[in-house]
């Protein structure tokens, strides 16, 4: 089984998987899986740690969520029609060059795509790191079961306050100010 270190600022990316508009009412609690994703892109911002938004098929499903990506920094977007990412060329050729060994997950859907993504991701040797409370369903249950599966692949099942904490580490750092006005 893989070793998971502590979340570092300088080794992570934060992968944003479909987030997309039109999906947003058929998943289960997605205001709150908004508010949190927002949440981490904005401290992702604030370490420059670069993120990856895909987006499944956006001529039928639209784009991601504007205030999501307004709030990310110089994030590179991948149209997809495979469900895992890492079947997508332009996504393995992107992240790749990003050259970063812990991966930050947020999105929908959590039993299909978020699934299958982290699973590929993990058996590449990733420290794969899913924020639970900013990814979703339509059934909760569905998300529910598709976290318990990947903890037993080897991911991390954490929330968006700890990844961000730990992306801080000391109350007296620079970053800790501007990081508490966005948690709080």
């Amino acid at each position: 089984m893989m070793s998971h270190k502590n979340l570092s600022a300088d080794k992570s990316i934060l992968l944003v998987i479909d987030i997309q508009d039109n999906l947003s009412p058929a998943i289960s609690e997605f205001s709150d899986l908004l508010q949190w994703s927002i949440k981490i892109a904005k401290v992702s911002a604030i370490f420059k740690i670069p993120s990856i938004v895909t987006e499944q098929y956006p001529q039928g499903l639209g784009s991601t969520n504007r205030r999501l990506k307004d709030a990310l920094l110089n994030a590179q977007s991948i149209e997809k029609t495979h469900f895992s990412a890492c079947n997508e060329p332009t996504f393995n050729a992107t992240f790749k060059q990003l050259t970063r060994t812990q991966v930050i997950v947020i999105g929908t859907e959590s039993h299909v795509c978020v699934l299958q993504t982290c699973l590929d991701l993990i058996a590449q040797g990733i420290e794969v790191y899913v924020a639970a409370d900013a990814v979703g369903s339509q059934d909760p249950e569905h998300k529910s079961l598709a976290l318990m599966q990947l903890q037993q692949a080897g991911a991390i099942i954490t929330s968006v306050e700890s990844i961000i904490f730990q992306w801080t580490k000391n109350a007296a750092s620079p970053e800790f100010k501007a990081v508490l006005s966005i948690i709080k």
